[in-house]
């Protein structure tokens, strides 16, 4: 096991709420699940696993209000299913038709510092070290699979790698209770995979994620 940290920010986030069914509203901080698909986004594969166990707030937390255009449909997996079959059909949409304008409650100007552990998957036998020095050399040169986003696609994330000899900004003071928020998605069951959640608390700006074994359905 290999331990890594990483500094991300950008203009606006959402990591939104599951229980908000319309519009979008962000938790006041990052998700865990969102900060291990930073992770992923630089390098991802079969053989590795990342587990993300601390995520530090470096900037205060502040709120803006937007509103964006959205796509209320999407193309369904029955319809590409039966169009690859036949060799025919229409599945696509008119966005012009699909387009509505919703609310959403967003963070502004965020930064974040990220703590995960990068290990082998079970049943792998390919050395960790390998993946470590992959993982170093493409964070530090900036280079990722794809981009990495704030809980939204359209709001990209800067990041870059903290080193331990690096200077290291000052988390924000604030302390607070986030209550139950989304640790990440449970994959034993690969055709409906079920959210698990935590009883998160930040103090002094530091959020501690708990294992996932301990994150309840």
């Amino acid at each position: 096991m290999t331990h890594f940290c990483l500094e991300v920010s950008g203009p606006f986030a959402c990591f939104t709420r599951p229980e908000m069914k319309v519009e979008r509203v962000s938790y006041d901080v990052m998700t865990p699940s969102a900060a291990r698909s930073i992770f992923e986004a630089i390098l991802w594969k079969p053989a590795i696993r990342w587990r993300v166990h601390r995520i530090e707030v470096l900037k205060p937390i502040r709120w803006i209000n937007l509103r964006r255009n959205e796509v209320k449909s999407k193309v369904q997996l029955p319809t590409v299913e039966q169009a690859m079959k036949s060799g025919s059909g229409q599945i696509g949409f008119y966005i012009e038709e699909e387009r509505v304008q919703r609310a959403g409650y967003f963070l502004r100007d965020v930064a974040y510092r990220i703590h995960a552990d990068l290990s082998l998957a079970p049943g792998c036998n390919e050395p960790l070290m390998k993946y470590t020095e992959m993982f170093a050399r493409r964070a530090t040169k900036g280079q990722c699979v794809n981009q990495p986003y704030l809980g939204c696609r359209e709001f990209a994330a800067a990041f870059s790698l903290v080193t331990p000899d690096a200077p290291a900004a000052m988390p924000i003071g604030d302390t607070r209770e986030l209550g139950w928020m989304l640790h990440d998605l449970d994959f034993t069951h690969l055709a409906d995979p079920q959210p698990r959640f935590f009883n998160a608390k930040m103090v002094a700006g530091v959020i501690e994620v708990p294992p996932f074994e301990e994150a309840r359905g």
